[in-house]
């Protein structure tokens, strides 16, 4: 199966904007120019700086380093490229109702930015993830060696005429010649916002989770999620609450941004430390944060656009705080953490992401909450994690008779149900075989272990590395001394084998590593 490549991060090379007042009217048409010289879309140009996007346009991600190369060399060759649309507010920013990705595109060749220079480093306030910067230093790589950097074409210009090869020569006649043809919306902001979402959802329709995501823009989950999937930087959907409120949910949505993606995982996985997700595509990841906001503050994903929009972040917070605490419960450094192992819950045995384990994951922990049941939990987590990872194939058929979101309910059923069993005394061997039996879960069934990475090449695959790596490395995890189960790095106490209110001492052996939650709460 062939992959998709990186898609690169051009998001930042134009700001968005609000389109200000409903009722505001375009500039009149005599000031509008037909073509937009090159030379405009560079970053200490007069133009370039007014340039907008709607405050409910995607992000400017969905091309690949191939496509965006493509497109700047149909440009210097002088090919036929689509106008792009804009609208001109009253302020004087030019907001681009179609062909953001064109003309950032050519804003990162002119500017050298490919979701990791100037303009990007700016905008994310320095904080670029190793995914966006790997997908631009290819980009940049590809592009350079194919048709040259912007100042590739500086250099040879210095050097005369007659040092530049007939087909060089003609590109930078076109770099002093042609520009972007620009078509104009008129009308109110209402109608310029119409036109938006009419052109992209004919020439190429926005995703369900981008729609979700547009629509839920000054909606507490949306604006949650948003902030959380950029670590609090980028394009601040909550600039209109106070200074304060900005800055607690900035903080509340780095913390979780930490906690979910950290630490980075590299593939083929030569660490058991790996995070909550793993990786998968900036799609799944938006919509995996989506969904996580919205399963811990109970909101179904028909009922979103019941939701008021939040005019003073209060909402915004309170959701924040929510998937804060759950959050941490899954794994953290807290007090309150019960440190899940990723490896164990959330991937399989080569390595691979499994996203309706973590849905499932997180409405048990819900259910725990709500039932104050933890200790009923960790009395037979030892074993319940045994069972899970020996039965990893057994969740993926639960999630495949239902969307994998709807699938979290029947996956918290049958984590409750092994916990149960364990409780009752019932042999490790005979729980899943018991669940299977009782019929609650439709047709699922064990099945014998068939090592999916097998192949007749001579050359290991990644998921082969991955599967050997945890495979021995398992074993040999760390593990609370107190339940039994397995611990990871972000999550580990120091615990006093006997307490301090009983004299113990902070020497070495009288020290031993747990889970925080069973160190501060089960234990005590």
């Amino acid at each position: 199966m062939v992959k998709d490549s990186p898609k690169v991060s051009l998001d930042a090379l134009i700001p968005r904007e609000a389109f200000e007042v409903e009722d505001q009217q375009a500039q009149t048409s005599a000031y509008n120019i037909d073509k937009i010289p090159i030379n405009n879309l560079r970053q200490n140009d007069f133009f370039y700086p007014f340039l907008r996007k709607p405050d409910f346009q995607r992000e400017t991600n969905e091309w690949d380093a191939q496509r965006i190369c493509d497109f700047i060399e149909s440009f210097l060759d002088g090919d036929l490229i689509p106008a792009i649309i804009l609208w001109r507010s009253n302020s004087g920013y030019f907001f681009v109702i179609d062909g953001s990705h064109r003309l950032s595109a050519l804003i990162a060749w002119l500017n050298d930015d490919y979701g990791d220079g100037k303009i990007s480093n700016k905008f994310y306030d320095g904080y670029i993830t190793n995914e966006q910067k790997n997908a631009a230093i290819a980009a940049r790589k590809l592009i350079k060696d194919r048709i040259g950097s912007y100042e590739d074409y500086n250099k040879l210009l210095m050097q005369g005429r007659d040092a530049i090869d007939t087909k060089t020569r003609g590109r930078i006649i076109n770099l002093g010649s042609l520009g972007i043809q620009v078509q104009w919306v008129g009308g109110n902001a209402s109608k310029a916002a119409n036109s938006f979402f009419l052109i992209n959802q004919k020439a190429a329709p926005i995703s369900p989770t981008e729609m979700r995501l547009l629509k839920a823009r000054k909606k507490a989950n949306g604006v949650a999620s948003r902030a959380i999937m950029r670590s609090g930087n980028g394009h601040k959907y909550w600039s209109d609450f106070s200074q304060e409120k900005q800055k607690k949910i900035e903080e509340l949505a780095q913390e979780i941004h930490q906690i979910i993606f950290e630490p980075k995982l590299e593939n083929p996985i030569k660490t058991t430390d790996v995070p909550l997700v793993g990786n998968i595509s900036t799609f799944q990841k938006n919509e995996l944060i989506l969904e996580f906001v919205n399963i811990v503050n109970d909101i179904e994903a028909e009922k979103e656009l019941d939701l008021e929009d939040d005019s003073t972040g209060d909402k915004t917070i309170k959701f924040l705080i929510n998937c804060r605490k759950i959050a941490r419960r899954i794994n953290s450094n807290h007090p309150s953490s019960l440190g899940l192992h990723p490896l164990i819950y959330f991937y399989t045995r080569d390595g691979r992401y499994r996203v309706g384990s973590f849905y499932g994951a997180v409405s048990l922990i819900l259910h725990l909450e709500k039932t104050k049941s933890y200790d009923k939990f960790i009395k037979c987590r030892k074993n319940f994690e045994l069972l899970i990872w020996q039965h990893d194939d057994i969740v993926p058929q639960i999630v495949s008779k239902s969307s994998v979101v709807k699938a979290r309910a029947k996956v918290k059923d049958f984590y409750l149900a092994i916990i149960e069993k364990l409780t009752q005394d019932v042999e490790k061997k005979n729980i899943v075989k018991d669940i299977i039996v009782e019929g609650n879960f439709g047709s699922i069934k064990t099945k014998p272990k068939v090592n999916p990475t097998d192949n007749q090449n001579k050359t290991f695959s990644r998921e082969t590395k991955a599967a050997t790596f945890i495979r021995d490395a398992l074993p040999k995890v760390i593990r609370c001394k107190i339940c039994g189960g397995y611990l990871h790095s972000n999550s580990i106490s120091i615990d006093h084998k006997i307490r301090k209110e009983d004299g113990g001492l902070g020497k070495l052996d009288n020290a031993q590593l747990t889970h925080p939650y069973c160190n501060t709460t089960f234990k005590n």
